[in-house]
C-alpha cells in the first residue's frame, strides 16, 4: 500500500450551477441556480477525468471527502478511497473546501486534484499555497485561472501519466479570480491571487486568459459589417458572449449581453440574456444559427463563459450552422494548437472536431482545426 501513488481529490459540488441560467457565476448563487433548474455538472466531470485512471487502478489511492465532494465518485467508479474529511453540514462551503486541502496536504498526497472554478481556486491556494502540486478540473462558470487543465479528459490523462511513472515537467501558475458582482454587469477585473505548482504539459494545461482588447477597431468593424451584411430574414441568430460578437450587435444595433447569450431575429433582438432551456426552446424546430468568437489565448470554443450553449441547444442548431468569428490576431495567439470544445458531452465534442472555417474580416475565411482534448 505504502507504494501506492497517492491521489488527493476535492469536488466543489455546486461549481458551474450558475452557467446554464445565465448567472455568470456561481458564488453566493447556488440556491437560485438550482431554482431556475441549474442541474449540477462538476461530479460527472470528475467521473469524465478519473475514467482515464481506470486502467490502473490498482496503482493508486485516492484519498478524498466525504459524500458529493468526492468519495460518492469513487464508490460509482469503484476506486479505492479513503475519506479524511467529512463537512460539518450540507451544502458544503468554501471553508469545507480549505479545510480539506490543507488535510491532505498533510497527508503528503502526489498531486491533489480538485473541480470547481477560479473560487474553488482561490481556496485552494490559500491551504496549500505552492507546497503541493495541484491540478484543476474545469467545472466552473469562470476559468481564468492558469492551474486548470483544458478538459475532464486532459486532467485525467496527464494524471495517468503520473500514476504511470512518466516523467512530468513541473511550473508555477497563476491563480486568477473576478469581482462576480462587476462580471454579472459586464465588467471584467480580474486579479492574480496566487500560484500553486502544477504538472507542465501545455498540450493538458489552458493558458490564462487573455486581458485586453483582442483585436484592433477596424478589424472588429470589418467582421461586424460583413455578418451583418449576411443575415437572412427569418432565421434565428444565437449571438454568443465576448466583444468580438458585441461588436456585430452594435452594427446592428441592439442592446448586447456581453457576458451572455442573445438571440436576434429579422435584426431584431428577441430574447436577452438567456439560459440554457430558454435558448433550447427558441431554436428547436426553427431555423437558426449560432454566431460565436473563441477565447483568446486558449482556444475555447464551448464550455468557457457560454454554458448556456448545452449539448442539446448545439446539437439543434448543428455544426453546419455555426460561424466562428475572430481576428487573426487571436488564431496566431494560439502558435498552431487547435481550437478546443468542451462542451462536457464527449460524444459531442468529437463530432464537432474537423476543420472550421473563421471569419476574420470582411469576406476573409481561414481554415482551422477544431478539436477536442481526448483525440490522439
Amino acid at each position: 500500500m505504502a507504494n501506492l501513488f497517492r491521489l488527493g481529490l476535492i469536488i466543489n459540488p455546486l461549481a458551474g450551477l450558475g452557467g446554464s441560467v445565465g448567472l455568470k457565476g456561481s458564488d453566493g448563487q447556488a440556491q437560485k441556480a438550482l431554482a431556475l433548474g441549474a442541474k449540477p455538472q462538476a461530479m460527472q466531470r470528475v467521473k469524465t477525468a478519473l475514467t482515464e485512471l481506470l486502467a490502473q487502478k490498482d496503482k493508486f489511492e485516492i484519498l478524498t471527502v466525504a459524500g458529493d465532494m468526492g468519495h460518492s465518485v469513487c464508490e460509482e467508479l469503484g476506486l479505492q478511497s479513503q475519506v479524511i474529511y467529512t463537512p460539518p453540514s450540507w451544502p458544503s462551503s468554501a471553508s469545507d473546501t480549505e479545510n480539506a486541502a490543507r488535510l491532505l496536504a498533510q497527508q503528503g498526497v502526489d498531486i491533489l486534484l480538485f473541480a470547481g472554478g477560479d473560487g474553488t481556486a482561490r481556496n485552494i491556494c490559500v491551504a496549500v499555497a505552492d507546497n503541493t502540486t495541484v491540478l484543476g478540473i474545469p467545472a466552473g462558470v469562470k476559468i481564468h485561472s492558469g492551474v486548470y487543465a483544458i478538459s475532464p479528459q486532459a486532467a485525467g490523462k496527464l494524471v495517468a501519466k503520473l500514476v504511470a511513472g512518466e516523467l512530468v515537467s513541473l511550473s508555477e501558475a497563476p491563480v486568477m479570480d473576478i469581482d462576480e458582482q462587476a462580471f454579472r454587469t459586464g465588467v471584467v477585473k480580474a486579479r492574480r491571487f496566487g500560484e500553486m505548482r502544477i504538472p507542465a504539459l501545455l498540450r493538458y494545461v489552458q493558458s490564462v486568459k487573455m486581458g485586453g482588447r483582442e483585436s484592433e477597431e477596424l478589424v472588429l468593424a470589418d467582421l461586424a459589417a460583413y455578418v451583418a451584411s449576411q443575415l437572412e430574414d427569418d432565421v434565428r441568430y444565437v449571438m454568443g458572449s465576448g466583444s468580438t460578437v458585441a461588436a456585430v450587435m452594435a452594427e446592428l444595433g441592439v442592446d448586447n449581453t456581453l457576458l451572455g447569450v442573445d438571440v436576434v431575429e429579422n435584426g431584431q433582438l428577441i430574447a436577452k440574456d438567456v439560459t440554457a432551456a430558454q435558448l433550447l426552446e427558441l431554436v428547436q424546430g426553427r431555423p437558426s444559427k449560432l454566431i460565436i468568437t473563441l477565447i483568446g489565448g486558449q482556444g475555447h470554443v464551448f464550455g468557457r463563459g457560454n454554458q448556456q450553449l448545452s449539448p442539446a441547444v448545439i446539437r439543434a442548431i448543428g455544426r453546419d450552422n455555426i460561424l466562428l468569428i475572430a481576428s487573426k490576431t487571436k488564431l496566431q495567439q494560439l502558435d498552431g494548437r487547435p481550437l478546443l470544445a468542451d462542451s462536457g458531452d464527449a460524444t459531442l465534442d468529437k463530432q464537432l472536431t474537423g476543420l472550421i472555417n473563421i471569419l476574420t474580416g470582411y469576406n476573409d475565411y481561414v481554415m482551422y482545426r477544431l478539436g477536442y482534448e481526448d483525440e490522439e
